[in-house]
C-alpha cells in the first residue's frame, strides 16, 4: 500500500507510522529522517537543505519534494511506503500526484489521524525530556517519574522543552490548520481519506488504522 499519514502535532503520527509500516511489510518515510540522511550523506539535496536551515528558514518545497522522490525510488519502497510528514501542503500534495502518475502509480490511503485540539496541548505541554538523555520521556499526567522532576531511569533532572510550552504548541498548531490540514480537503476530494480517532492506548490507535486501511484496500 502507498499511505500519506497525517495529523497534528502530538497526534502520534511517528509511533503509528512504525507499527503500521512493520504491520504493513512497507518503509516508514518521515521528512525528519530524509533531512537527517541527506545532509549526513553530504548529498546535493542535503546542502541546499542545511544552507536554509542553518540560515533558520524553512526548507522550499522542491528540495522536499527532491528528498521524497530519490527515498521513494529506492528497492524497498517498490511495494508500497507510509509517508510521514509528507506532503505538508497542498502544492506538495499536487507534486506528489505528479510523481506517482509518471511511474503509473496512485496513493492507496490517506490516514488522517484525530485528536482534540486541548488533547494535544495537554500531550505535548505535559512533557518532561531527561538532561542526560532526551530519550528518556515522561508525563506529568500520562506517564509521571516516581519524583518530581527526576528521571527514573538516570536521575538527570527533568525539564520542559521551549518547543513544548503550551504558547509554541498552539502556535504549531495554527501552522497545522493553515498549511496541512487543507491537504485532507484535497485527498478528500480524490476519495482517499479514512478518519480515526487518535484517542487512547498506542495498540488501540494501531489496530483501528489496520481495520481502516483493510476496510479502505477491501474497498477498491
Amino acid at each position: 500500500m502507498r499511505i500519506v499519514l497525517v495529523g497534528p502535532p502530538g497526534a502520534g503520527k511517528g509511533t503509528q507510522a512504525a507499527f503500521l509500516a512493520k504491520n504493513l511489510g512497507i518503509p516508514h518515510i518521515s521528512t525528519g529522517d530524509l533531512f537527517r540522511a541527506n545532509i549526513s550523506q553530504g548529498t546535493e539535496l542535503g546542502k541546499q537543505a542545511k544552507a536554509y536551515m542553518d540560515a533558520g528558514n524553512l526548507v522550499p518545497d522542491e528540495v522536499t519534494i527532491g528528498m521524497a522522490k530519490d527515498r521513494m525510488e529506492q528497492p524497498d519502497a517498490a511495494n508500497g511506503f507510509l509517508l510521514d510528514g509528507f506532503p505538508r501542503n497542498v502544492s506538495q500534495a499536487e507534486a506528489l500526484d505528479e510523481m506517482l502518475k509518471a511511474e503509473s502509480m496512485r496513493l492507496d490511503a490517506v490516514l488522517d489521524l484525530e485528536v482534540p485540539e486541548d488533547e494535544v496541548v495537554k500531550r505535548i505541554a505535559g512533557r518532561r525530556i531527561c538532561r542526560k538523555d532526551s530519550s528518556h520521556v515522561f508525563h506529568v499526567e500520562y506517564k509521571k517519574p516516581q519524583h518530581d522532576g527526576v528521571c527514573d531511569i538516570c536521575g538527570g533532572e527533568l525539564y520542559q522543552r521551549d518547543d513544548d510550552s503550551e504558547e509554541t504548541v498552539r502556535t504549531r498548531l495554527e501552522v497545522y490548520h493553515t498549511q496541512t490540514e487543507p491537504i485532507i480537503d484535497y485527498y478528500k476530494a480524490q476519495g482517499l481519506v479514512v478518519t480515526i480517532s487518535a484517542l487512547g492506548k498506542v495498540e488501540e490507535v494501531t489496530a483501528r488504522a489496520m481495520e481502516a486501511l483493510q476496510s479502505k484496500a477491501d474497498d477498491k
